[in-house]
């Protein structure tokens, strides 16, 4: 089946009909290669019927799997025998609970002394979406708080300007929020969450009330924070499809950058360039709310130090994220043994992580041909929508996995950065995004968030409970296909709902 599909492929790529005039030029293709791509990968102007191959948003990886919470749990369809067994080593440590050292399970020994979550799954919950606290006795464990201060001297904006780091932490709590903390040490703090109701009422007379929230630190246990002090509510985002997103060649991704915008259409993305550890080079954020991250290995790292504590190949950080000024968790053993590697997570246990969260597939589209779902489209593409959520690309010819190599996806993202106004404002800078720009994140899957994850809660803080919910908080670049979806009848809006469910 694969076969055929990749025969099907090159055959519509030499099909090709038009060439779309916002991709950039690609190393990885010849020219004749290069005109088939942006053929392809134009956007349809024919709504009448499914595109070709639009069932498959992974291409030959997709996942055709029956839906249930499992679904984003697969790994991608089109790995080899052998993949297929460094998927599930990986997805071992992916759902490993870490303890505290000392402990009789050494390779598993280094927890905190602060963390977030005592392994990978507590926050991407079955590999989907994280939540609110659903109470006040509910813990925060698939969402947190960053934190971080403004630059207070010269030292610390060479550093940003360096690259050297993203942010300035927060001198006493470090780089976010930890609410829990091994035995004998005190946990930082307890975030809390307000919401005020804000009704909105749409074009035809409908009232949707949204919650705007507000965010605070109970239970300081180190002392006050900066009175400068930023916080940024980060709920853990979905997994699937995250090696295709590395494999987006970036002169695609820049190609679509327009930091200025010089053509007026009110939308200018760009890209958050930040420095990546294995290459030692500026490259294209693409992982994270503010793309903060260039591979999944870097962020993978920057999750283990900073969300459980342990320090691996990449950030060698025992400690976590603890500070000066938190003595006793500076003072805690730390899990690292020099028999079994040098950090406490040596590798292959970072390389078995990175490949398994590089291979959980994408599931196949539901209902492509259905007529509503088909009208829901083409309202997406009138309220502009894809000006930010590129439909889809073909992956690059130098994938370093065959399993994602040359692949047509459609992810529905440009992991661009933008203003997405007043209201999402965390006025929180991150590298080079700024306190209101976020990345555009990826669409596929969202449909299946209830099923895998059992809510519909969206957006960085999931304040949104609904689709529409979060279409309404769509606002500075977006707020033009914001207000046109609000002025669609309630007919079309349901439309286009039923095509994001159908992603």
């Amino acid at each position: 089946m694969h076969k055929r599909l990749t025969v099907f492929l090159v055959i519509t790529l030499i099909a090709g009909l038009a060439v779309a005039s916002d991709g950039g030029t690609r190393s990885d293709l010849t020219p004749k290669d290069l005109q088939r791509v942006r053929s392809v990968t134009a956007p349809t102007t024919d709504f009448s019927k499914p595109e070709n191959f639009e069932q498959l948003p992974a291409g030959a990886a997709t996942v055709k799997k029956r839906v249930n919470r499992d679904i984003f749990s697969f790994s991608s369809a089109n790995l080899s025998f052998a993949e297929e067994e460094t998927f599930k080593l990986g997805n071992g440590l992916f759902t490993k609970l870490w303890v505290s050292a000392p402990a009789s399970t050494e390779a598993s020994d280094g927890l905190g002394p602060l963390f977030n979550a005592r392994g990978c799954q507590n926050c991407h919950l079955k590999d989907g979406r994280g939540h609110t606290p659903a109470g006040p006795d509910d813990d925060a464990a698939s969402m947190f708080l960053r934190l971080s201060i403004p630059p207070r001297d010269e030292a610390d904006r060479t550093t940003l300007a360096d690259g050297g780091a993203k942010v300035i932490a927060e001198p006493t709590y470090g780089g976010q929020l930890q609410n829990f903390a091994i035995q004998g040490i005190k946990p930082e703090g307890r975030m809390v969450i307000s919401y005020a109701d804000e009704p909105v009422t749409l074009g035809d007379g409908t009232v949707v009330t949204l919650r705007r929230p507000s965010y605070s630190v109970a239970d300081l246990a180190y002392g006050p924070m900066a009175e400068d002090v930023m916080l940024s509510p980060r709920v853990a985002p979905q997994m699937i499809g995250l090696g295709l997103l590395e494999q987006i060649p970036a002169e695609d991704l820049l190609a679509r950058a327009d930091a200025d915008d010089r053509d007026g259409d009110g939308i200018s993305g760009r890209p958050n360039m930040v420095l990546d550890p294995l290459s030692g080079q500026r490259e294209v954020g693409r992982f994270g709310w503010k793309a903060g991250a260039a591979s999944i290995r870097a962020q993978s790292a920057d999750a283990f130090a900073g969300d459980i504590g342990i320090s691996t190949p990449l950030v060698m950080k025992p400690h976590g994220d603890c500070t000066a000024a938190e003595a006793e968790c500076l003072a805690a053993p730390t899990g690292e043994q020099a028999r079994l590697g040098v950090s406490e997570a040596p590798d292959p246990v970072l390389d078995l992580v990175t490949f398994y969260s590089q291979n959980l597939g994408v599931p196949q589209r539901r209902k492509v041909g259905d007529p509503q779902v088909l009208r829901g489209k083409q309202a997406f593409y009138s309220a502009n929508c894809t000006a930010c959520h590129t439909p889809k690309y073909v992956t690059s010819r130098q994938a370093p996995t065959e399993a994602h190599k040359f692949q047509l996806i459609w992810p529905y993202t440009d992991l661009l950065l933008h203003d997405m106004g007043e209201g999402l404002a965390d006025n929180r800078p991150e590298g080079d995004a700024d306190g209101y720009e976020w990345k555009t994140p990826p669409l596929w899957g969202i449909g299946l968030t209830e099923a895998v994850s059992g809510h519909t809660e969206f957006l960085h803080d999931g304040r949104a409970r609904n689709l529409t919910e979060a279409i309404l908080w769509h606002g500075g670049e977006a707020q033009k296909s914001r207000d046109a979806f609000a002025n669609m009848p309630k007919s079309q809006r349901d439309d286009l709902i039923a095509f994001l469910e159908s992603l």
